[in-house]
């Protein structure tokens, strides 16, 4: 009878290791992103609209950070070079360093402590697979309630996701404990880990549709969803 009780109390877990991509999934940074541009452009007496501030971002991003290998800083910085000038914001290089300034200020999304706080929890290990430098994530880092065992960033593997770095570098540090890695953006995180095989849970905050054929190993609304799914 005593063995039975046990066996029926114990928690069984599909994974032991949950990895985060940050930015658009624990950190709201499209709110953090427009609200720098906004303010910042408001001291010119420039207004800027908040979609198109995004579209020129997320479109600009990408190129700068495939065309060799910058510090986050220096990303961030170069994109809002690119997209002040697209939107018709004269802005020099030294005033387009607002936006690295303004990350350690990007707020974690309501559902992301919460969430996080469950899967611990429960017993799963944390991680955090980040297109960043290193001291700017130590700042990020202070919005979370929990601690991440594996972290690993751009700095740290000298590539931007897509590239494989990321992974690859977490899969040595995991090694064979079972791993998930969860993520709002498809380019960046869903098509690399499905590449590499690794299990990926769409956080599709979005309601974007998935790029033709790849398919994530589960899609979910937000973080609340993902602790459901590994808690049942």
């Amino acid at each position: 009878m005593a063995g039975g009780s046990l066996e029926s109390t114990a928690v069984t877990r599909r994974y032991d290791v949950v990895t985060f991509d940050c930015y658009g999934t624990l950190i709201d940074w499209e709110d953090g992103i427009a609200s720098a541009f906004v303010r910042e452009a408001a001291e010119d007496g420039v207004v800027l609209d908040r979609a198109r501030i995004l579209a020129a971002y997320h479109e600009l991003e990408p190129e700068i950070e495939a065309d060799r290998f910058l510090p986050y800083r220096d990303v961030l910085a170069a994109t809002a070079m690119r997209v002040a000038q697209r939107l018709g914001w004269p802005l020099t290089g030294e005033r387009a360093r607002f936006l690295p300034a303004s990350l350690p200020a990007w707020k974690a999304f309501p559902d992301t402590n919460p969430s996080l706080e469950r899967l611990v929890a429960s017993g799963h290990r944390l991680g955090i697979l980040s297109n960043v430098d290193d001291d700017l994530l130590v700042e990020t880092r202070r919005h979370f309630s929990v601690s991440f065992d594996v972290v690993v960033t751009a700095q740290q593997v000298r590539s931007y996701k897509p590239a494989r770095g990321h992974f690859l570098e977490a899969r040595r540090r995991i090694g064979h404990d079972r791993w998930l890695h969860a993520a709002q953006s498809f380019f960046h995180d869903v098509v690399p880990a499905r590449e590499l095989g690794v299990p990926v849970a769409w956080i599709n905050r979005k309601a974007e549709r998935a790029a033709a054929g790849v398919a994530p190993d589960v899609e979910l609304r937000n973080l609340a969803e993902l602790a459901d799914h590994l808690q049942t």
